[in-house]
């Protein structure tokens, strides 16, 4: 039912940094990022509520990247600095559906959101 946009993603060197957005055709709940780099398993990256009042993120990203969302637009930020060539990977938006309501909570399951962007690569050379 919603279709969601990425788009920010390419080629940066260590040290530097990108924004990374999500436009969903449509409302959503919550909202989160994901990445998976080859040959491993798809890992949380950072969430936010519905309102943007609430965030989360992964240790491994903590105090580098910044969350955001502008809901009236439906759209989804991720600032990405301070890069580093482990941060290299495909990156997914993800949101959960407007049915859930105005959530004042954040998810980190993949299994907990209901819609999925295509992916956008970030790759972060040394």
């Amino acid at each position: 039912q919603v279709q969601l946009v990425e788009s920010g993603g390419g080629l940066v060197q260590a040290g530097g940094s990108l924004r990374l957005s999500c436009a969903a055709s449509g409302r959503t709940s919550s909202m989160g990022w994901f990445r998976q780099a080859p040959g491993k398993e798809r890992e949380f990256v950072a969430a936010i509520s519905w309102s943007g009042g609430s965030t989360y993120y992964a240790d491994s990203v903590k105090d580098r990247f910044t969350i955001s969302r502008d809901t009236a637009k439906n759209t989804g930020y991720l600032q990405m600095n301070s890069l580093k060539p482990e941060d290299t990977a495909v990156y997914y938006c993800a949101a959960r559906g407007s049915i859930f309501g105005r959530e004042s909570r954040v998810y980190t399951g993949p299994g907990e959101y209901t819609y999925w962007g295509q992916g956008t690569q970030v790759t972060v050379s040394s």
